[in-house]
């Protein structure tokens, strides 16, 4: 699982963790640490962030793609924005 907000990757490890048939086994925060995670874990599936600071979703697939040795990794992407409230 790759998205630059902490807490949706809490939210999302908590729902994907509640099922029987699924663990995520490596989470990053930006595109290049997504890369390494899907090197190192070799998952079978990819949740992706499109929309990220440094390198997006979109690149970072890409990457993944061209280094691809094995089975490839589905890839799910999404892009959602979070509205940070601001104090009054």
């Amino acid at each position: 699982m790759v998205d630059d907000e902490p807490m949706v990757c809490v939210f999302l490890r908590t729902i994907l963790g509640s099922a029987e048939d699924l663990e995520v086994v490596d989470v990053a925060h930006d595109g290049a640490a997504g890369i390494e995670a899907v090197r190192r874990s070799r998952p079978d599936v990819v949740l992706m962030d499109l929309r990220m600071p440094g390198m997006d979703g979109l690149t970072a697939i890409e990457r993944i793609n061209e280094g691809c040795r094995g089975p490839w990794a589905p890839v799910s992407l999404w892009s959602c924005p979070v509205r940070r409230r601001t104090p009054a």
